[in-house]
């Protein structure tokens, strides 16, 4: 369940998302997308729309899998958009917030690799997208699902032990926990004609600590560094590095195995 909202910290504004952090690792990311969209059972298909979109490796796909639909990228980063609209000439892409964006016509599908995650209320969300497609649409989810994982048990311990803990405790303990598979099911079983759902474990080999850090400063990561001026960023960076240290045993050629679980559901209308 959704970790419950808690006193509001104060923050500063937020950075734009770095394109070229996030797709230093494009292969391994866009690999969750291509089994996510494997998994969609075929339909007439003509209008699609990739929410949170970033730099349109997601929306190439999309593209490329329909070639006869009107793909529309949104996303409400500018530098993402830039560097999608540059990457998919054949796709639309709009500037707007995902939490707050609903189709200007019924969906035929609503695809969402790696973004509902950082909403508030994403059961909601998907919820009011299920009534915006047309019969037989689909929406197909992907959420990292690694609140667990030693990778962000690190962060939360930096947040709370830095002179930063009155900002960042607050953003720990408010960060959307994804629910177990079940949970999912059960929720929107009674509002689909089918629903597909799984989870998969990607272990990702890594260039030490140092490869875990940039993985999720281009992700997982920013919500605190978001609230961090340019040199605490690094003090932070240097804690986490080294409690990354720790949790991650370096294997014999020197790379560190990050565990990456992802789960997946595909909703048909």
């Amino acid at each position: 369940m959704s970790a419950a909202p808690c006193e509001e910290a104060p923050r500063v504004a937020a950075r734009d998302w770095n394109s070229d952090l996030y797709l230093k690792f494009e292969q391994e990311r866009t690999r969750a997308a291509r089994d996510l969209l494997a998994r969609i059972p075929w339909c007439e298909t003509r209008l699609v729309f990739d929410l949170g979109c970033g730099p349109g490796n997601s929306t190439e796909l999309l593209t490329r899998s329909f070639p006869g639909a009107e793909v529309v990228g949104v996303d409400k980063s500018d530098n993402m958009l830039a560097v999608a609209r540059a990457r998919v000439p054949a796709a639309r892409f709009v500037k707007d917030d995902v939490a707050q964006w609903r189709p200007p016509a019924p969906a035929d599908l609503i695809f969402a690799n790696a973004t509902l995650h950082f909403l508030p209320d994403h059961r909601k969300l998907i919820r009011s997208l299920l009534e915006s497609l047309r019969p037989g649409g689909r929406i197909a989810v992907q959420m990292p699902n690694n609140t667990h994982e030693l990778s962000h048990a690190a962060m939360r311990m930096v947040a709370a032990d830095g002179p930063w803990a009155d900002r960042l405790v607050p953003v720990a303990k408010s960060l959307t926990v994804i629910g177990q598979a079940d949970e999912y099911y059960d929720l929107f079983a009674p509002l689909c004609h089918s629903v597909d759902i799984w989870q998969t474990i990607y272990i990702h080999p890594l260039d030490g600590p140092d490869g875990v850090v940039e993985w999720f400063e281009g992700s997982g990561l920013r919500p605190f560094l978001d609230l961090l001026s340019p040199e605490e960023n690094r003090d932070f960076l240097s804690r986490y590095r080294e409690r990354l240290a720790q949790a991650y045993p370096r294997q014999p050629d020197g790379k560190v195995l990050l565990r990456y679980p992802r789960l997946f559901f595909v909703l048909q209308k």
